[in-house]
């Protein structure tokens, strides 16, 4: 369990991690594992890294193959993250657009820096 000491800090957000399909793009046309990484930054820093979730909200696959898709948040830090979103074989995928939250200790406006 990770335990936060004072004020605590939300951010969402979603965004479409490409639309290969307009352009023949490697995750429509290709096979085998394809991989794509989006940098995602908050707003706001967070004091240290928060916990991050991510999920697809939309998702566009032929449906000659098998729908075969992971994704995740890979690299978090207090300023932001990577999304990451994976498939393999022969699957398909035109386009997917990826929901995150990140949850974690927010700066306060009496914190003091002294650096």
């Amino acid at each position: 369990m990770k335990r936060f000491n004072g004020p605590i800090g939300m951010e969402q957000g979603s965004t479409i991690l490409f639309s290969d399909y307009a352009h023949d793009g490697a995750m429509w046309t290709g096979s085998g594992p394809r991989e794509v990484r989006h940098l995602q930054e908050f707003r706001e820093s967070f004091v240290t890294a928060p916990m991050v979730t991510v999920g697809i909200s939309m998702w566009d696959i032929a449906h000659q193959t098998n729908s075969r898709a992971d994704i995740a948040a890979e690299n978090v830090t207090a300023r932001g993250f990577e999304i990451v979103f994976r498939t393999w074989a022969d699957t398909r995928v035109a386009r997917i657009r990826a929901d995150w939250m990140a949850i974690g200790q927010a700066r306060d406006e009496d914190d003091w820096d002294v650096t």
